[in-house]
């Protein structure tokens, strides 16, 4: 039996008389369809919970701050932000192992401090802190104090700075990380004092404590010290900021005693590079949010630390500019890569 010839099936025109009113309408749902595309997939992210990497040992400032404010962004983001403390080389090699990854998911983070945007210039390292990271928002800023035991013989920075002077080399001084901004300004003090100190570096801030008030170290030069002091355990001798703090007005500022140095030393997070713009909006958003915490700022305030919220393109571009000032900084000392 001989078949009908098959008709070509005919897409169905439901537009029909009004073809280019249709049309005109269908081209305007694509295209909302593709510009809403990437907000869907940020609304998707998280599908599982956050690695937030702690470049530091457990037990010092950053322990406590961080892990209120990661318990802060999980309630926001719906999954959990779990802290995993990687230490090394001074708080470098945790956040420094980011930017070996080729490229960001958002499940992994860092926290970035200025000692691993300064790496490059003092040691030889194979990353780009200015590459090979996204940044996604500074957080605080350190405040960085000089602090001695209670029982120790030194009342005042003079006092300390005079006894240095006389005895050149002789007074320890001890700082988390041999690169980090706070043993360079000490190093900076000391030089122009006419001495020096026998430094010391240390993994992680409670290790450094323990040692000074053992009086195994004589003075520490770091931030984080708002506990010992206010527990009687250690006496604060002058602060590295422009201003005096409100919970030590007695405490002079190093600025103040006649050395033109201070401290700027924000604390931030980053990713690994190449992170979806989408997801990395997401993730400020909501760390952004959670630095508004009370249990949060409570921590902040515990150790001497103050709010110093930035945006990403805020703190990348800080990041840049701090790299050309460490450059300037250290080669007005005479500082010289092997």
């Amino acid at each position: 039996m001989t078949q009908p010839p098959r008709k070509l099936h005919q897409p169905h025109q439901p537009c029909h008389p009004n073809r280019r009113q249709c049309l005109a309408g269908l081209s305007a749902l694509g295209l909302a369809s593709l510009v809403g595309a990437p907000a869907q997939a940020a609304e998707r992210f998280p599908v599982k919970p956050i690695q937030l990497v702690l470049p530091f040992p457990p037990g010092g400032s950053f322990d406590p701050v961080f892990r209120s404010l990661a318990e802060a962004a999980s309630r926001d983001l719906g999954q959990p932000v779990v802290l995993m403390h990687q230490p090394g080389a001074g708080g470098v090699a945790g956040t420094a192992n980011l930017a070996r990854l080729s490229e960001g998911d958002g499940y992994t983070l860092a926290v970035m401090h200025n000692s691993v945007i300064r790496a490059p210039l003092v040691q030889r390292v194979s990353w780009d802190p200015l590459k090979d990271f996204t940044y996604l928002g500074s957080l605080f800023g350190l405040v960085t104090g000089v602090s001695v035991a209670r029982d120790a013989p030194w009342k005042t920075f003079a006092e300390l700075m005079a006894d240095a002077k006389a005895r050149p080399g002789a007074i320890s001084w001890g700082n988390v990380g041999a690169i980090s901004i706070n043993r360079i300004s000490a190093e900076r003090v000391a030089r122009g004092a006419g001495t020096s100190f026998n430094m010391v570096s240390f993994k992680g801030g409670a290790e450094a404590f323990q040692a000074l008030i053992g009086r195994h170290l004589d003075v520490y030069g770091d931030p984080g010290f708002g506990p010992q002091v206010q527990g009687g355990r250690a006496r604060l001798l002058a602060v590295f900021s422009d201003q005096r703090l409100k919970s030590y007005p007695e405490v002079p500022t190093t600025k103040e005693l006649g050395y033109a140095v201070s401290i700027d030393s924000p604390v931030g997070l980053v990713a690994p590079k190449r992170l979806p713009p989408e997801v990395q909006q997401r993730l400020h958003e909501a760390f952004r949010k959670a630095a508004s915490d009370p249990a949060y700022l409570k921590q902040l305030e515990a150790f001497d630390m103050l709010p110093q919220l930035s945006s990403p393109q805020e703190y990348a571009d800080y990041a840049r500019a701090q790299y050309e000032r460490d450059q300037k900084m250290l080669a007005e000392i005479g500082f010289k890569l092997d």
